[in-house]
């Protein structure tokens, strides 16, 4: 085989986003809060971004003069820095600012030092307020292991074993005590092992550091709770069983009857299967709407962005007289004309945010109007591409917008995902969402005989007698991410005629 070497001309297309096109992509991605934090980044690395600052207890504070999103001129407006043309352009335009521009800086719109101060403490008073991190599942099982007087190596080994659990498993112990131990150990360490073991599952919560179900729940249960043996019989032998409510089967191996088997299980139910859940921390989105929505006298609804927090951004008038000034040197003159740039392209950001996300909000409101006005069950089938088609901007550009925005709408805060729904035809060629379907599955499983549930497949014939077309194991589906139980489980079997 030969081998050789040399240089061959091709012509291919590539696609390539410029970093100011990500950086307005970025934008408008931002939620606000995330979008406000942003804005306070670049100003405190662009020295030439200035902010209207305008006190909410004094509306006739704001100064006449100061440049806002209305009234800037339109040479402001349109500064673009042009490295490919020696800017001569906007020198032009910048000499017909300076002109305008009084002999001495104006720093009537930076921030006050009182501002400033108020700022700060402000932050201050948000880090003192904010909530403290709640006690530990670890933390409390030491606390109370500290409080007992027991042997050093029997509390060194329960204290290895608590360092293992883990609240979002329930606290389950899941390491074999043998791997707490160092290698070569004896059996009188593992029994110094299961005497530590002991010791934790004594510990609040009850039932901690199980190594199963059954175990967790038998901790549980106090010797003197009714019916104390007839459920250590169910839990040790029959756990399987009643999860799948097999109820006759175990009446038939234990001689309970039906009835008192319903009772133990719902004695049972009281017991706690994730005794160190309770410890988990829980996360809970600080949800701050992008979009208002409200209805007119007319009961039309006009959407409304929630940015007045969002600060209206210009450019530093005395850096652009210090562009002009012949006594700044050439590295000053670049410096500024970079920043300008950078400037220029994060307001056109901000701008370009605010047109996409109403126009997209606005479209999406457009289409869901009868959800809005009737509830859940009238929304209608909504894909990202019929969006992006009516807005007139790429299906990715309708992603960004939505992505992490709520809307304050009169049903309450939605993220605007939840009005993107899939969905299926009715006999008759209607559209209906998918939400639509899981409402009528959920209704239909609520008014079903409890003696003899419907099957997956009798649901798909109730579904289609209200004109909706849906497959077995569409059915199937969406009853197990609706948690809802089979037609075995469903039973009730108290109501069974013998």
């Amino acid at each position: 085989m030969r081998m050789s070497m040399g240089f061959q001309a091709r012509q291919m297309q590539v696609q390539k986003l410029a970093p100011r096109m990500i950086q307005s992509m970025e934008i408008l991605q931002l939620p606000m809060l995330a979008l406000q934090e942003r804005i306070e980044q670049e100003m405190n690395e662009n020295p030439l971004l200035e902010q209207q600052d305008v006190d909410p207890a004094e509306p006739d504070s704001m100064d006449d003069e100061a440049p806002s999103a209305d009234t800037r001129s339109e040479n402001e407006k349109e500064l673009v820095v042009d490295n490919d043309h020696d800017n001569q352009e906007d020198f032009e335009r910048l000499q017909n600012m300076v002109n305008d521009l009084p002999s001495t800086f104006d720093d009537s719109f930076r921030r006050s030092s009182n501002r400033m101060q108020e700022d700060s403490d402000r932050r201050h008073d948000l880090m003192a307020n904010a909530q403290s991190r709640p006690e530990s599942l670890n933390d409390f099982l030491h606390h109370q292991l500290s409080e007992m007087d027991i042997d050093d190596r029997v509390e060194r080994i329960a204290e290895r074993i608590i360092s293992t659990l883990d609240a979002r498993d329930g606290g389950y112990l899941r390491t074999p005590l043998a791997d707490l131990l160092p290698a070569g150990h004896t059996e009188e360490d593992l029994q110094v092992a299961e005497n530590g073991l002991k010791v934790v599952q004594s510990l609040e919560p009850a039932g901690i550091a199980a190594r199963d179900l059954s175990e967790c729940l038998l901790n549980q249960l106090s010797p003197t709770a009714p019916f104390h043996d007839e459920m250590k019989t169910l839990i040790k032998s029959h756990l399987v069983d009643l999860a799948e409510n097999r109820l006759p089967q175990i009446a038939k191996k234990t001689g309970f009857t039906i009835e008192q088997i319903q009772l133990l299980r719902e004695e049972l139910h009281t017991l706690n299967p994730k005794p160190g859940a309770a410890f988990m921390e829980t996360y809970v989105p600080n949800v701050t709407p992008d979009i208002i929505l409200e209805q007119d006298d007319e009961g039309e609804y006009k959407v409304r962005l929630d940015d007045d927090r969002v600060p209206t951004l210009f450019i530093s008038e005395y850096y652009r007289s210090r562009l002009q000034d012949p006594k700044s040197t050439p590295e000053e003159r670049e410096f500024i004309k970079q920043k300008i740039s950078s400037a220029q392209w994060l307001i056109d950001s901000i701008e370009q945010r605010r047109s996409t996300l109403t126009k997209v909000a606005e479209a999406i409101v457009e289409h869901q109007k009868r959800f809005l006005d009737e509830g859940p069950e009238a929304i209608e089938p909504l894909k990202m591409q019929q969006i992006a088609d009516k807005v007139g901007v790429h299906v990715t550009t309708v992603s960004r917008a939505v992505d992490d925005k709520w809307i304050q709408t009169p049903r309450g805060i939605l993220p605007l995902k939840r009005f993107f729904v899939g969905g299926t035809q009715t006999e008759d060629g209607d559209d209906v969402a998918w939400d639509t379907i899981r409402l009528k599955l959920q209704e239909l499983i609520d008014k079903e005989d409890k003696s003899d549930p419907f099957s997956d497949e009798q649901l798909v014939e109730e579904l289609k007698k209200a004109g909706m077309t849906v497959a077995r194991r569409t059915v199937t589906k969406y009853r197990k991410r609706m948690a809802i139980p089979s037609s075995r489980q469903r039973r009730d079997w108290t109501l069974v005629k013998k």
